[in-house]
């Protein structure tokens, strides 16, 4: 089984994924991307890399366990978690983490849009996709949140996240 552990930069998913790794193989894409060249160039004005999404998912084709990225609900999946992280929050921890204002704006309304959350459904159908919200858990709570889901313990949940 693949579980794909994406969200919105910042909503802690490489935290919590990091915790889960004496259990379960975790892939953490943007890690791949960088250290394989998965990437067609480099945008400087966003400080960022884009992707090659044909490279990544041969990269990844074969893969069980958990890969985790913002980009990770673009591959294929069998159960997609989706962190959440209300949008006040969410700013808080990039601006501390380091991030320009701009960046840290930009995925904040990325996060009050629900981006990631529609594009993991569309791609994937409401019961593959697993919503956590992370704001007041720690990296190790989240962690177990994703081994209920992997466990069958939790029920799809998209949509059930709401921070307006």
């Amino acid at each position: 089984m693949r579980v794909a552990v994406t969200g919105t930069p910042g909503t802690g998913k490489t935290s919590a994924t990091e915790r889960l790794e004496a259990d379960f193989e975790v892939c953490h894409l943007n890690d791949a991307v960088e250290r394989e060249g998965l990437y067609t160039e480099r945008d400087e004005e966003r400080d960022s890399l884009v992707v090659d999404f044909d490279g990544l998912r041969e990269y990844v084709a074969d893969r069980e366990g958990i890969v985790e990225s913002h980009l990770a609900h673009h591959l294929p999946a069998d159960r997609v978690v989706v962190l959440r992280c209300a949008p006040d929050e969410l700013e808080r921890r990039l601006r501390e983490r380091g991030e320009n204002e701009a960046k840290a704006r930009e995925n904040r309304e990325s996060e009050e849009l629900d981006l990631i959350l529609s594009e993991a459904v569309a791609e994937h159908g409401l019961e593959s996709v697993y919503e956590v919200d992370t704001t007041e858990r720690s990296p190790t709570e989240v962690a177990r949140e994703i081994e209920r889901v992997i466990a069958g313990e939790r029920e799809p949940s998209a949509g059930e996240v709401e921070f307006s």
